[in-house]
């Protein structure tokens, strides 16, 4: 199957180059590769160019995280698969973009996501979101797994995904105007016209965050936004609170069995202002303008 290869750029950074050395060692290897680039005042643009990239540029008061991507792909529509990291993953083993791509193999999966694992610097919050949401054991889900899996069951990242062309557009692409969580639309539209959604666990990249308190506030406010103005996702698939509780849960016993004992009141109090953040974007057609742009992490989105 022929692909292509999107990443969107945004002063990139030194890690940069560690994720262009690692798609270059791949045993599989992409028929495109592309960076679509915000206006990047680093070196980003040159690096792609050094490892053969596509560029392609855009204002960053253009960008958008659904409407970007599918403008993009729609340039590769000859394409069978369209594969998406972000600029701060690695891949961490030379078969990652390989085992991604033997997930098509069965003509129902509509599109798979990689395993994130910590960077190696990760701090303890930042890794434990990483084991709790990409587990060791690949699984693929359809639409009667939302019985057990509630909402959880159209997780899907953008770090490191990838999408049969074919079904992205059977189900309208990806969202034009989206604050977030263009992956999670998309793979939700999927499930419920009887696609399936593939998680490899052996498809794997190094990706994680050690967000600021103040970054998890925002992170969740830009969520609350997301699912108020998607209420057909908690309709059809199960509220997001209840996901949340069983993350609160794991992340205190995960610094207990580490011995991290110093970290839980901080875990404790990032729980409560996620909740509010979350609170605060449900009921985002309450707040003035100038206060969402404060509060979201996304700002030129508004």
């Amino acid at each position: 199957m022929n692909s292509v290869l999107i990443i969107p750029t945004l002063n990139a950074g030194p890690q940069f180059k560690e994720l262009l050395k690692s798609i270059a060692q791949q045993s599989y290897q992409p028929d495109y590769k592309v960076v679509v680039d915000s206006g990047s005042k680093d070196n980003t643009v040159e690096l792609a160019k050094e490892y053969n990239f596509e560029i392609i540029s855009i204002k960053a008061s253009e960008f958008n995280h659904g409407g970007t991507r599918q403008k993009v792909v729609d340039l590769f529509s000859n394409c069978e698969i369209a594969i998406f990291l972000t600029q701060d993953a690695i891949l961490s083993r030379e078969n990652s973009l390989e085992k991604l791509m033997e997930c098509f193999s069965d003509k129902r999966v509509g599109a798979a996501y990689g395993r994130q694992l910590p960077h190696i610097n990760a701090k303890p919050l930042g890794a434990h979101a990483r084991l709790f949401n990409y587990p060791e054991k690949s699984r693929i889900k359809c639409l009667n797994d939302r019985k057990e899996l509630g909402i959880k069951t159209a997780f899907i990242s953008n770090s490191f995904a990838a999408y049969r062309i074919s079904a992205l557009t059977a189900v309208g692409g990806f969202p034009e105007n989206t604050i977030l969580s263009e992956d999670t639309y998309v793979a939700a539209k999927m499930l419920l016209e009887g696609w399936k959604i593939y998680y490899s666990a052996d498809a794997t990249v190094f990706h994680s965050h050690d967000y600021s308190i103040k970054e998890e506030f925002k992170r969740y406010f830009d969520i609350g936004v997301f699912y108020s103005r998607e209420k057909w996702i908690i309709e059809r698939f199960g509220k997001a609170e209840g996901e949340g509780l069983k993350f609160v849960i794991s992340e205190l016993q995960y610094l207990l069995k580490n011995r991290k004992l110093h970290l839980i009141p901080s875990s404790i109090f990032r729980s409560i202002l996620k909740l509010v953040g979350f609170k605060l974007g449900s009921m985002e057609n309450f707040l003035p303008l100038s206060i969402k742009k404060k509060i979201s992490m996304h700002r030129t989105f508004w």
